[in-house]
């Protein structure tokens, strides 16, 4: 496996942090130094860290929009990818969202993250290596 920049695991280990904002603004210069088909990738994961920091603190309409297009890009890619076991993330952070997804486009009442969903970034085993 190629070596992963010095600021992407720096913003995985803020988001498993629950730093969220601090997660988006470390991906955010990564982004912005990045070209070819991981950048994309890079702004689902900055779109997701951003959905969990609205949940967070209960701009809940804001929250279900950045849900939805992280995982509108983060879907594109593989599992795992740049390191990361995106099927299992992917699947943990819908799991957290659930109860707002639920609700369809009412504004939900009583809808709050809940400590035991916040979805964590797991690297992927690296057992494949020949």
């Amino acid at each position: 496996m190629e070596e992963l920049p010095e600021k992407y695991l720096l913003g995985i280990y803020l988001f498993n942090e629950e730093e969220f904002f601090e997660c988006h603004d470390v991906l955010e210069e990564l982004w912005a130094d990045t070209m070819g088909e991981s950048r994309l990738f890079i702004q689902g994961l900055i779109q997701a860290a951003v959905a969990m920091f609205h949940f967070g603190n209960e701009n809940l309409g804001g929250a279900r929009k950045m849900y939805h297009s992280a995982v509108e890009k983060l879907q594109q890619y593989p599992s795992p990818y740049m390191g990361i076991d995106l099927l299992r993330f992917l699947v943990d952070f819908e799991h957290c969202f659930q109860e707002l997804l639920d609700a369809g486009t009412t504004y939900p009442q009583g809808v709050e993250l809940r400590d035991d969903r916040v979805p964590i970034i797991r690297l992927a085993e690296d057992d494949d290596q020949a």
